[in-house]
Parts: structure tokens; C-alpha cells; sequence
């Protein structure tokens, strides 16, 4: 087997128009596609970064919330590489957007802070 790379995240948002406005013009996605699909009462938007990395966001009527911070098994975090993580948090802070403070990796020195999408998903920024 030979993996040649992340093709997408899949993040479900319990209001899809909240979360895709978050994605596109807080964090500077673009909108590759997007449909409805009747049968399960669901929206799917492909959101590409720099042409890139894809995330699908998804609705679903009712879906159970996130079981607990991101110290839970499975999917802990997403990050994005940054030039700079302060430049980037000043830009949260000015949008009003829930981060964590700024810290240091201790195994690599480089600078990086969590943040959340309006549905709480941990995301993090790391400096290049």
C-alpha cells in the first residue's frame, strides 16, 4: 500500500450555514461544491484550502454533540500551518473567535495555539 496523501477531513456542523461561513471567511476556505441530498436530510460542502486539502462539512438533522475536549478517542485535532500564529490569533480576536493562548511546542520550539470552529471542534495553528 502506498498513501499518497490526506484527500479530506469530514467535519459534521449542527448548523451548516453557520459552520460554512466560519470555514470560508474566517479561515479562508473556498467553496469547491456543494449539495443537498434529500434522503438523508443533509447538506455536503467540499471546501478546498489553496486549491489543496478538501474538507467536507456535513449537516444531519439532530446530530449527537462533541462527547468531550479534544482528549478523547478518534479525531483530536486539525491544524494549519501559519506563518505566524500571533498575526493569526490577533485576526481570531478581531472576529471574535474562542482560542487558547499562544504556546510553544516543546518538542519542536515552534509557536501554535488551539482554537475552535462554532461547533467547538478543536483546531489549532502551527507555525511554519
Amino acid at each position: 500500500m502506498k498513501i499518497l496523501k490526506v484527500h479530506h477531513i469530514a467535519i459534521i456542523a449542527t448548523d451548516y450555514e453557520v459552520s460554512k461561513a466560519f470555514y470560508l471567511d474566517v479561515l479562508g476556505f473556498t467553496l469547491d461544491s456543494e449539495v443537498f441530498r434529500e434522503e438523508r436530510d443533509s447538506w455536503m460542502g467540499n471546501l478546498a484550502l489553496n486549491g489543496e486539502y478538501i474538507v467536507e462539512l456535513f449537516s444531519f438533522p439532530s446530530p449527537p454533540s462533541r462527547r468531550s475536549g479534544p482528549e478523547q478517542v478518534g479525531l483530536r485535532h486539525l491544524a494549519f500551518e501559519v506563518e505566524s500564529v500571533a498575526a493569526a490569533i490577533d485576526e481570531l480576536d478581531a472576529l471574535g473567535v474562542r482560542h487558547e493562548e499562544l504556546r510553544t511546542d516543546p518538542h519542536t520550539g515552534k509557536a501554535m495555539a488551539f482554537f475552535f470552529d462554532p461547533d467547538g471542534q478543536p483546531l489549532e495553528f502551527y507555525e511554519a
